[in-house]
Order: C-alpha cells, then sequence, then structure tokens
C-alpha cells in the first residue's frame, strides 16, 4: 500500500460528518483566534473584532468546502457559548445583591422591551427587530442578541438584524465605558451606585467590568455581579419569546419545523445554573465551562459575520440605529431614576 493510498483510506474512514464541518470549523476558529489577538494587543472589544473579521471573510461563505462548517459554528457552537453562560449564575449571586435592586433590574429590562416595541412602531420598523435589539440592550448585549436570534421566527432580515444589533450594542457599550465613569462622577454617585449604574445599562460584560473597576474595586464588584444578574435574565426571556412565538408562521423553508416548546440552550443554561447554585459545579470545571464559551460566542459570532454581506447591513437604516440607540438612553435614564428612589444615589 503507497502512503498516498494510505492517507486516503484514512481520510474514508473519517465519519462523513467530520469531513463535512471541518474546513468552515477551522477557518472561524483561525479568525476568532485573530479577532482575539487582536483585541489583546490592540485594546478593541474581541466580539467587535470577530464581527468585522467575518464580513470580511463572507465569500467563504456563499460557495465551497466551508459552507457547511459556517453554519454549524454560526448555530450549535453559538448555543453551546450560551448555554454555557449558565456556569456564571447562582442563587448566591441573587441574595448578595438584594430584592430591591433586583426588582429594579427586571422592572428595567420588562420595560426596555416594551419601549422598544413601542418606539420600534412609530419608526415603522419591525417586531422582530425591535425584539432582538431591545433584548441585548436590556439583557446581555452580543450574547442575548444571538441567543434571541436563535429563537426568533426566521425571515429575509434576520442575518442582517443579527449583524447590525451586535455590531451596534458593541459599538455602544465601548462609548458607554468611556462615557458613563464622566457621568457618574458629575452626577454625585457613589461606589455602590456607580456600580449598580454600570451594571445594569452597559450592554457587554468586558465594557462593564472595565468601567467599574477604571473608577474603584467596590464599583468593578457591583457592577459585575449585576450584570451577572442581568445575564440570568436571559434564560426567562429568551423562553418567553419562545413560547409566544412558536405559532407564528416560518418561511417555505422552514416549514413543517416547529420550534421545540423549550429550546435545549435554555434547558442546558437552567441546569448549569442549577448546578452551579448547589455547588456541584468546581471552580476549576466553571473556569473551563467560561472558557469555552467565550471561545464559542466569539466563533458563533464569525460564522454569523461570515454569513452577512456588509452591504446589507448598511442597508438597515437610520431609523434601526435611532431604535437602538433610544433603547440604550431609555435603560440608562430608567436605572438611574431607580438608583435615586431606591436611595443608592
Amino acid at each position: 500500500m503507497t502512503f498516498a493510498t494510505s492517507i486516503h483510506e484514512r481520510i474514508r474512514s473519517v465519519p462523513p460528518g467530520f469531513v463535512t464541518y471541518w474546513p468552515g470549523f477551522a477557518v472561524t476558529a483561525a479568525v476568532a483566534v485573530a479577532a482575539q489577538f487582536l483585541s489583546d494587543h490592540y485594546g478593541a472589544p474581541a466580539m467587535l473584532m470577530a464581527l468585522l473579521l467575518g464580513i470580511a471573510f463572507h465569500f467563504l461563505s456563499e460557495e465551497g468546502r466551508c459552507v457547511a462548517g459556517i453554519d454549524f459554528c454560526a448555530k450549535k457552537v453559538l448555543r453551546i457559548g450560551v448555554a454555557l453562560l449558565g456556569m456564571r449564575i447562582s442563587v448566591d449571586l441573587l441574595i448578595g445583591l438584594g430584592a430591591s435592586t433586583i426588582l429594579l433590574l427586571v422592572a428595567a429590562i420588562a420595560a426596555t422591551i416594551g419601549f422598544g416595541l413601542l418606539a420600534a412602531k412609530l419608526l415603522g420598523r419591525g417586531w422582530r427587530l425591535a425584539l432582538i435589539t431591545s433584548g441585548s440592550v436590556a439583557i446581555c448585549g452580543a450574547s442575548a442578541a444571538m441567543a434571541i436570534a436563535a429563537v426568533l421566527p426566521k425571515n429575509e432580515f434576520s442575518e442582517r438584524n443579527l449583524i447590525f444589533t451586535v455590531l451596534s450594542v458593541t459599538v455602544l457599550s465601548t462609548l458607554a465605558m468611556i462615557a458613563y465613569p464622566i457621568l457618574a462622577q458629575y452626577m454625585g454617585l457613589d461606589a455602590r451606585a456607580t456600580g449598580i449604574f454600570f451594571g445594569g445599562t452597559i450592554h457587554d460584560v468586558a465594557q462593564v467590568v472595565g468601567a467599574g473597576f477604571s473608577v474603584s474595586p467596590e464599583a468593578g464588584e457591583t457592577a459585575t455581579l449585576v450584570k451577572l444578574i442581568r445575564v440570568t435574565m436571559l434564560a426567562p426571556v429568551v423562553l418567553i419569546y419562545s413560547l409566544s412565538l412558536r405559532n407564528v408562521p416560518q418561511p417555505e423553508g422552514e416549514a413543517g419545523k416547529r420550534p421545540p416548546l423549550v429550546p435545549g440552550f435554555v434547558v442546558a443554561f437552567l441546569i448549569f445554573a442549577a448546578l452551579n447554585s448547589f455547588g456541584f459545579v468546581p471552580e476549576l470545571v466553571a473556569t473551563a465551562g467560561m472558557e469555552t464559551s467565550r471561545w464559542a460566542l466569539l466563533a458563533g459570532i464569525v460564522a454569523v459575520g461570515m454569513r452577512t454581506s456588509l452591504r446589507r447591513v448598511l442597508d438597515v437604516g437610520g431609523d434601526a440605529v435611532a431604535l437602538i440607540v433610544a433603547e440604550t438612553v431609555f435603560i440608562a435614564v430608567f436605572i438611574l431614576v431607580g438608583i435615586h428612589y431606591l436611595g443608592h444615589a
């Protein structure tokens, strides 16, 4: 048997699924590593770098060997990343923050989603865009956008809306990380109030941590804790969306594919959160799980970027930009008013 024949036989012995998905998976992983490298060395948000690099490689998703693997990362790998976020959550987090602050966060999330639906209607935009933008602003930025997009009924604008939302919340989070500490100082907020403000309003976890610890350790710890409580709300919000929208007609290609009553990644999120709450997740496993989650989300957003044309994203329109900016301002004002009336300021 020649060397070439041996290699050929080995390739044939590999499971067909692996051969199908491997090229796209490999290129997506490589771009995710590049995005993380740029983030580590130049300070740019990793999600933003992943999204922009993914869009630059859009041609790979149009045809060829990479298509199946890119689709796999945009759907399955992304959902694994969302599910593993549950390892951050525990009942101790809820108890440590206090009932009044938790109620403020829940009210802010519900009010922001309601405001988004109303504002979208006034601007003449669809409810799908309203749900994904307001949900990402209200909960946890890019991660929430990807989780919500997974359960929304699809149409021709679904991927464009997701890319627009991820890009917008990442940019807005970065701007907030710079502007909100100045605003908090101007308003005379103490460390706890500052942490509640940052954690309750900034979209992405990394920017929350950056803004909080730039003020003080106490503000940073409070901001991180508050943000994790918002992340906790991801599962119930996605579950409510999923149950409410199950009967919405699907496009022709999706006909007959009735969505599950409860999405699998939401179930996994809740299971991980429960295990962590009862102390069944060792620290080493939790750390590994969160690192896996981070890379899975990064690869997922690279793949989503690859599947979307930049031209289509730019066609979203100024009213969509106005919508997500208005939602961002709304939740900031809501939380600040709540802080005032709760006596944290």
